[in-house]
């Protein structure tokens, strides 16, 4: 408990230092004192982070559907914004410098005198435009000027720098986080892979399997995303459909209708469902229960032969918190391991009790690719396959980047996708 508790003031702690940097390099080095600008700018700054957090803990909390859909939108795009405005404002710390010298050295640079009836006669050279008095970069190093005083000097490139620099980190942060939303609102882009299984029948050679995982219906994503997915995957024509966990972020009662829509997905041999950790923090049981009602067969430490190859799904390692989790035994124990066997696991890091229970391909999802870059970095770590296909001793793993997104509704570097696997037979 003492551990969790530094770990959650460390967290606001960064949170906050991270949004007064933000503030002070977007709203107070670009505005001047007691302006508009920067009021609005404040308040701005104090406001995004509340909805943030709203967006984080109203789920859990218990609020209302509609106020959970009110505060995710603006709370959760401020997240991705704020990343990405962070790391563009620390960019620009080294280009400030840089900018600074070469406008000081413009300005120190020689001009040709006025002509003579060009020079106004009896003006003290120390006034202002309006009888203030001109500050000099000595008087006002950085700082606003004071009332009546004429901004010049190093105040004024120090102005002209942090509104150059501040506005071309913002706009940076804005298209990089609005491309990254419409990749997610248009909907998945198919892939299609080809594993070889040395134990598959030469007759199922071709079988094909669209793999879906992370749909992540919730606040931000709902029926309409339902749909594109779907479609999607109703246009591949794929033999089985396999949706590897993470369906939701919500319960039965708030999402259901955002799922119907999986009642018209259509296979030759159906659709299978195992659970993802998302869904024993949205109710795991009545989730199993509701895609069930609309036609998907849950798999949970179970086993199914299909034409030529076993397959099977366990559930999440989310579920040991509630009795449940993998139970590799009582999904694979008793099968003939001369048959080809099919895994579908929510996460990959069970790859390796796979290998121990003679798995011939894993399909897996739940790492995002990252999600939002450089968050793959930390992704990359925490699995042991980020995305795409890869070979653990006799075993393949294969790791879809997900359909979804969890948070902010948006990607960075990693491109949702539905995926094809095409099995192909060593005897073919």
């Amino acid at each position: 408990m003492l551990l969790v508790l530094l770990v959650m003031i460390v967290v606001v702690a960064l949170l906050v230092g991270v949004h007064w940097y933000v503030w002070r390099r977007l709203v107070r080095d670009v505005t001047l004192p007691g302006g508009l600008a920067r009021r609005i700018g404040t308040v701005a700054a104090v406001a995004l982070p509340v909805l943030s957090v709203a967006a984080l803990v109203s789920g859990r909390a218990g609020a209302p559907f509609w106020l959970q859909q009110a505060v995710a939108w603006p709370g959760y795009l401020w997240l991705a914004v704020l990343l990405y405005v962070t790391l563009a404002l620390l960019v620009g710390e080294l280009v400030r410098p840089v900018l600074r010298r070469v406008l000081r050295k413009r300005e120190a640079a020689p001009v040709a005198a006025p002509e003579p009836e060009a020079v106004a006669v009896g003006v003290p050279r120390a006034a202002g435009p309006e009888g203030g008095a001109l500050l000099t970069e000595e008087e006002a190093p950085g700082e606003a000027p004071a009332a009546g005083a004429t901004p010049t000097g190093d105040f004024s490139r120090r102005l002209f720098v942090s509104r150059v620099v501040g506005g071309a980190a913002a706009a940076a942060a804005v298209g990089t986080v609005g491309y990254g939303t419409y990749g997610v609102l248009r909907g998945p882009s198919i892939k299609r892979v080809t594993v070889p299984l040395a134990k598959l029948p030469r007759a199922v050679h071709g079988y094909r399997i669209a793999v879906v995982s992370d749909i992540h219906l919730g606040p931000t994503l709902g029926r309409a995303h339902t749909e594109r997915i779907v479609h999607a995957i109703n246009s591949t024509q794929p033999d089985l459909i396999a949706v590897v966990g993470d369906l939701v972020d919500g319960t039965v009662e708030n999402l259901g209708p955002a799922a119907e829509p999986l009642a018209r997905l259509r296979a030759r041999h159906g659709s299978f469902f195992v659970t993802g950790n998302h869904e024993y923090f949205s109710g795991a049981d009545a989730w199993v229960d509701h895609v069930r009602e609309l036609g998907l067969h849950p798999l949970r430490n179970a086993r199914v032969e299909i034409d030529g190859f076993d397959l099977a799904g366990v559930d999440d390692v989310a579920g040991e918190s509630e009795g449940q989790g993998p139970d590799f035994v009582r999904a694979l124990g008793d099968r003939d391991r001369s048959r080809a066997a099919v895994l579908l696991a929510h996460q990959p890091v069970v790859i390796h009790d796979a290998v121990e229970h003679g798995v011939d391909l894993q399909l897996s999802g739940h790492t995002h690719g990252g999600q939002l870059w450089p968050g793959n970095l930390i992704a990359d770590r925490a699995n042991p396959t980020l995305a795409g296909l890869e070979r653990y001793g006799d075993t393949q793993l294969y790791v879809s980047r997900g359909a979804g997104a969890w948070g902010p509704p948006v990607r960075v570097g990693a491109p949702s996708d539905i995926t094809v696997v095409q099995l192909a037979s060593k005897r073919a």
